[in-house]
């Protein structure tokens, strides 16, 4: 008796089998028909269609391939997801070392642009609070659902207006064609009565009326350190010193967190026109966008705070949250308030 007779190898299919094992695919994987459609049709029973695909797999005669853009990175997006309890968590490769040296690299904004095309509805009410990051976002955004915009922030500099977050509301309003509502007023003021006059101011106040209304915001991340930080930056050297001393790990919207998430300094906040922390984390959706070896653990603070639900990262930034950060007991989708 042949080795043939005795029993075909068990890695060769014969002719007839491979012939029925790639129509089964074909029904299967490009027709969309299910197992017992095709079971229906070969005259066999479903187990048999799933042995038979199963096979086509081992044997390679289907190949499945997950594709997505060079610059994204599905694995770290979905390890950095479940690891921070993130709705959506979205990696994308940092520039070579050397190349791009700024605190937030482009290629985030334009990818946290595209993530809100996905993410916004008609109907919905974006805010959008100050960051370079969501400048660059709002720059590259060429499609969004008709939405009312809102600006979360003040500015940086009043004189930077036209190219700074007013404008970025500016911007998000025309490409939905829906209202912009921003704010003409600087971020940080001298003391707390100057901020509380200018919240009631007619233009500001009608801006703070749509603060409960957000359902998603995009906001920027910073850390405690010259030019990451632009809260950082409009303090004076004593205040930086203060703030720095009560253990300021990163900065987001002019709130201030430690490294466990919970917020210190909170007397800024009298200073400035910003959401306030109760507001943004009743927001449904808040995306930060935010990347680089500097700002990885200010990230990672903000993101146990439990005030963002959603990330646009790079690679450099996602390695440390992925294996030199913990998350700690309140992941961000909780919502919790680390504080409480």
């Amino acid at each position: 008796m042949s080795a043939m007779s005795a029993g075909r190898p068990a890695l060769r299919m014969g002719p007839a089998e491979l012939v029925q094992a790639a129509a089964m695919a074909r029904r299967f994987y490009l027709e969309g028909k299910s197992k017992i459609q095709i079971a229906e049709e070969f005259g066999v029973s479903r187990f048999k269609v799933a042995r038979v695909l199963e096979t086509a797999l081992e044997r390679d005669l289907v190949r499945i391939e997950i594709r997505v853009p060079a610059e994204l990175d599905a694995e770290r997006s979905d390890a950095l997801r479940a690891r921070y309890g993130l709705r959506h968590a979205v990696v994308v490769e940092s520039p070579p070392e050397g190349e791009d040296a700024s605190p937030d690299p482009e290629n985030l904004g334009e990818v946290a642009a595209d993530l809100l095309g996905e993410l916004v509805a008609e109907g919905d009410v974006l805010g959008l609070a100050w960051g370079r990051s969501t400048i660059h976002m709002a720059a590259a955004l060429d499609r969004l659902p008709p939405c009312t915009v809102v600006q979360l922030t003040g500015v940086y500099d009043a004189g930077t207006a036209e190219r700074g977050s007013v404008e970025a509301v500016r911007r998000a309003a025309q490409v939905s064609g829906g209202e912009a509502h921003p704010i003409y007023a600087p971020m940080l003021l001298p003391d707390p009565a100057t901020a509380a006059a200018l919240r009631n101011q007619t233009g500001i106040a009608r801006a703070f009326e749509y603060f409960d209304k957000v359902t998603v915001a995009a906001v920027s991340i910073g850390s405690w350190e010259p030019g990451i930080s632009t809260v950082h930056d409009m303090l004076t050297d004593e205040e930086r010193a203060h703030y720095a001393s009560l253990g300021v790990a990163a900065e987001m919207s002019a709130h201030l967190f430690d490294s466990s998430g919970r917020r210190v300094g909170r007397d800024l906040g009298e200073r400035c026109i910003t959401v306030e922390a109760d507001r943004l984390r009743r927001i449904p959706e808040v995306v930060a966008i935010a990347g680089g070896r500097r700002k990885a653990a200010a990230i990672g603070a903000v993101l146990r705070s439990g005030l963002v639900t959603s990330l646009v990262t790079d690679t450099m930034a996602a390695d440390y949250l992925l294996t030199e950060f913990t998350p700690g007991p309140r992941p961000a989708l909780d919502r919790a308030d680390p504080d409480e």
